[in-house]
């Protein structure tokens, strides 16, 4: 299989296939992010003569333990930025070497949805693209201005209405912390407000790691930027969980969060509340900080 550098999915994408069509980010400018560091270039385009051969490569070994596919999940930071005829193409020869494949999935950057016509969302929906994972981070517009993330909270909600329109489903992550010290609540209800006009299946949260090599690292050192405690991190939780009104699955699942929460809202919501409650009542900041420092990598 063609794979290049680390390989990064989502939890939920853990039974599906995994096929790479780009590596690296066309955006590759967030202060905080160190993902994509190992690669020598910031964003490279498969080719589809190497797509179809890993597509062969996994239909043979998967034959030989009689295992069936339902569902790809396309690797790279953001392949939904590809153009349309691209991602059909692909689409097409998932189905050719899966006929039993339903849906494909990707990360995508919000401002890749806004590459895509009305009619071109419709078609990708109808090739089976569905439930896309969106690192929105936060809906405070000030940290996305800060972070260059390339888009505001205005953007968040109009976009994906449009996925909402066409039906193309998506889940949501948040990134905890991205706010700075003292500015968590506020961010998680500037959150919660984007988050409540829309649909996710799914907000899944990571917890904000600095690490040394980030643009972010270099902004604290300068004292333009400040992190927040751990604590305060679960303290902003807690109230993006309160302030969410919508039907949704909340989940803090990936190795950033030190303690793994996950439950279904609104029906949820109380024990939800009460397990960060005990987090923040009986946790000690510097437990919580000695594993986030001691944590590799997300």
């Amino acid at each position: 299989m063609h794979y290049t550098g680390t390989i990064w999915r989502p939890p939920y994408e853990d039974a599906s296939l995994l096929l790479e069509v780009t590596a690296g980010c066309t955006h590759h400018k967030c202060k905080f992010c160190t993902l994509y560091d190992d690669l020598p270039f910031s964003f490279r385009m498969s080719p589809l003569e190497d797509v179809e051969e890993d597509l062969k490569e996994a239909r043979d070994l998967l034959g030989r333990q009689n295992r069936s596919i339902t569902r790809t999940f396309l690797t790279g930071a953001n392949p939904f930025v590809l153009k349309t005829d691209r991602l059909l193409a692909i689409a097409k020869l998932v189905r050719r070497y899966f006929p039993g494949n339903r849906t494909i999935g990707c990360f995508s950057r919000v401002t890749d949805i806004a590459l895509k016509t009305d009619q071109e969302l419709d078609d990708l929906r109808t090739a089976g693209y569905d439930s896309l994972t969106i690192g929105i981070e936060t809906g405070d517009g000030e940290a996305l201005d800060f972070m260059r993330k390339g888009y505001g909270p205005d953007d968040i909600i109009q976009q994906c209405c449009r996925l909402d329109e066409t039906g193309i489903r998506y889940y949501f992550f948040y990134l905890t912390g991205i706010s700075g010290a003292g500015r968590g609540v506020t961010g998680a209800r500037q959150t919660a407000a984007v988050c409540n006009q829309l649909h996710p299946r799914l907000i899944g949260t990571s917890m904000l790691t600095v690490y040394p090599q980030s643009a972010l690292a270099e902004e604290i050192q300068r004292g333009t930027w400040k992190e927040e405690g751990e604590l305060e991190k679960y303290r902003e939780l807690r109230t993006l969980v309160e302030e969410l009104t919508i039907p949704v699955i909340f989940a803090a699942l990936g190795a950033s969060n030190a303690v793994p929460l996950w439950g279904a809202l609104p029906q949820e919501k109380p024990n939800l509340l009460d397990k960060l409650d005990q987090i923040i009542e009986t946790s000690k900041e510097s437990d919580l900080r000695r594993y986030r420092e001691n944590l590799p990598h997300l």
